[in-house]
């Protein structure tokens, strides 16, 4: 259920954050000292006295929503509807009467302050990589720009404006992660699948040659489909879960076209925190959300 009591006013949505960040006791955000009274309000926030460094502070101290002028309740709208709807950076513009420059930096603080996914892997693992059109958007180029009606098919490469971006599914854990790399090569594939619990660790690839080093290698046990010889299963070998992943990561991404390939990591970063609030409930999602940010 939409949490609309939150997003209609200021009060309410200082609660929720006021509930999120200090779940665990106040603490000073300067010198982390838990030693805080309470010393009046700033607008709806609660404002705090730190004992040991004399300094006051508030509720948005500290955070993405610092120093805005917007109200938190539109910010806590924009992120939901970012996330629970994957709503385009013009349709919030529109939504919440903001300057679409405004918007825009405003979700790349919240996407830069997530935290990057810890992959410990488990097993067996599926690796699978696809490949996404992003640019230099947002930047002077010192090149002509890519002509689009003759580009080459294929796998394409960072330097082409064509990054890949690689998908792991633990089996084990039932965790995926999504991980945009400059390179699809073997020494990428090694340092994502790095941090293993046990060794050899059981790999499912498609036929592609990168992933080839790990057949010889007895830190792994690999298996494969080949997709070229019409193999897509063969029992519990497969990657079709990767691409029903990365199928998800594409349409993800459509609604903000021409993303800049500098960015990919945020984006995705707030994919998967999009996958995790997917089940949740209207106010828990929220929570969830603001807690990440935290």
């Amino acid at each position: 259920m939409i949490p609309l009591d939150v997003f209609g006013s200021e009060s309410v949505a200082a609660d929720l954050l006021q509930q999120v960040r200090w779940r665990d006791g106040v603490t000073c955000p300067r010198c982390r000292s838990d030693r805080t009274v309470r010393n009046g309000s700033y607008q709806q926030f609660q404002r705090y006295l730190c004992k040991d460094c004399d300094r006051t502070f508030n509720d948005k101290t500290g955070t993405i929503f610092a120093h805005s002028k917007i109200a938190l309740r539109k910010w806590l709208f924009s992120i939901y509807a970012f996330l629970r709807f994957n709503t385009s950076l013009r349709q919030l513009q529109c939504e919440i009467e903001i300057t679409y420059k405004t918007i825009h930096r405003r979700v790349e603080r919240f996407a830069e302050a997530l935290d990057a996914p810890s992959l410990d892997l488990v097993g067996p693992v599926e690796i699978d990589e696809f490949y996404v059109s992003a640019g230099l958007k947002g930047r002077e180029r010192d090149r002509w720009s890519r002509s689009r009606g003759l580009s080459r098919r294929g796998r394409g490469t960072y330097d082409q404006d064509k990054p890949p971006v690689f998908v792991l599914v633990d089996r084990g854990t039932e965790q995926r992660y999504v991980v945009p790399a400059k390179s699809a090569d073997e020494s990428t594939i090694r340092l994502l699948l790095a941090d293993r619990q046990q060794e050899p660790l059981t790999v499912y690839t498609d036929g592609f040659c990168a992933y080839d080093p790990l057949t010889e290698d007895a830190q792994f046990d690999r298996e494969y489909v080949v997709h070229g010889d019409g193999e897509y299963a063969a029992e519990t070998v497969h990657v079709n879960t990767c691409e029903s992943h990365a199928s998800l990561a594409r349409r993800w991404l459509s609604p903000h076209r021409g993303i800049s390939k500098d960015r990919l990591t945020q984006y995705f970063r707030a994919f998967q925190l999009r996958r995790e609030l997917y089940r949740k409930p209207g106010r828990e999602a929220l929570k969830h959300a603001v807690k990440a940010t935290l």
